[in-house]
């Protein structure tokens, strides 16, 4: 059995699971209550010890059905971490009040999501992308006060640009409030520059840690897609037709052509494509845990075997995969992703 690895936080003393276990698009809305308790006891087993949330997957929903998984199977408390991102509200239709970064809305977004996760405080607490109506100097104040009080242990930013951390960074340290710890960006072989250039002055100057999301680009690095949608892929299911447009698209078709040379290449080295791509997410020394979007045990037990995967791929077969890879990032993803309602 594939031994799992931990990986500091960037530069903080706590130690993720470099496979991690994500919430979006699956509980609650793919996944039943006994289903996502399948899967994270299968996950649990494998040594995952993060599992990660936000106020808007299925309106709350999401974290009410893990709050009750992990009461139910009792791993012990400090033995496992949980996350939750506020920005865009629980509540189909929010108020003004109810979204945001504000301080009203990020303290109260903290309670919910502590009452929904069944948990006394959150390890994990991500403001879920900027938020222009609202001074970065609140947010940082905001969540400085919820660290004292003993509700949050580490907050951090998803998809911010630089400069907003930066700035987050130096209102925190010229103030004498606790710094952000980490950034939730998407991290994929289709999606690179944010994790690997924008952000590098981060990890050097200020030890920013990443838990990077959608490491298999929405399935296409499984190879799923290279011969069209299957009905049970997350492209056929119903409520992600923006999945479906985008590899229809112009931009989807040419990154198809980029993962078939890909999955050609996972052929002749005898793996599983996604394992392939998971490995090569965690070849990143910035990467601090990697988080999977899973709907049966059958996946998380194949993806764990990226971890055998790692030292095994050297400078040259790393080379192959950024020539399979070549023609651009693909942008076009991030923006399709950004009119999905319900943001990862």
């Amino acid at each position: 059995m594939t031994t799992m690895r931990y990986r500091r936080l960037g530069g903080s003393g706590l130690r993720l699971s470099a496979l991690s276990l994500g919430t979006w698009v699956t509980f609650a809305l793919q996944l039943g209550r006994g289903e996502a308790r399948d899967l994270v006891a299968c996950a649990l087993d494998h040594g995952i010890n993060f599992f990660d949330g936000a106020e808007n997957y299925a309106f709350g929903a999401a974290e009410t059905v893990l709050g009750e998984v992990l009461a139910d199977l009792r791993p012990p408390r400090d033995a496992v971490c949980v996350s939750s991102k506020v920005r865009f509200g629980s509540v189909e239709h929010p108020a003004p009040t109810q979204q945001g970064l504000s301080r009203k809305h990020v303290t109260e977004a903290c309670h919910q999501a502590l009452k929904r996760l069944h948990v006394d405080h959150l390890d994990l607490f991500f403001c879920h992308r900027p938020d222009d109506d609202t001074p970065i100097a609140e947010t940082v104040a905001a969540m400085d006060v919820l660290v004292r009080q003993g509700k949050v242990l580490y907050w951090g930013t998803s998809e911010w640009p630089a400069e907003s951390i930066r700035e987050a960074f130096r209102i925190a340290l010229a103030g004498g409030y606790t710094a952000p710890t980490m950034e939730q960006p998407q991290y994929n072989l289709l999606r690179r520059e944010r994790v690997e250039h924008e952000y590098a002055s981060l990890y050097r100057d200020f030890g920013l840690g990443t838990t990077v999301w959608s490491p298999l680009a929405s399935g296409l690095l499984t190879g799923k897609y290279d011969e069209g949608v299957p009905a049970d892929s997350r492209a056929g299911h119903a409520g992600n037709a923006w999945l479906r447009e985008r590899l229809d698209s112009a931009s989807g078709r040419a990154d198809l052509a980029r993962v078939k040379r890909f999955t050609a290449i996972a052929r002749e080295l005898g793996v599983a494509p996604a394992q392939l791509a998971l490995a090569w997410c965690l070849r990143n020394p910035h990467v601090s845990s990697v988080i999977l979007g899973a709907t049966r045990r059958e996946q998380i037990e194949q993806n764990i075997g990226a971890l055998d995967l790692v030292d095994t791929l050297d400078a040259a077969v790393m080379r192959r995969i950024d020539a399979a890879m070549s023609g651009g990032f693909a942008e076009r993803t991030k923006r399709a992703v950004g009119r999905l309602r319900h943001r990862a």
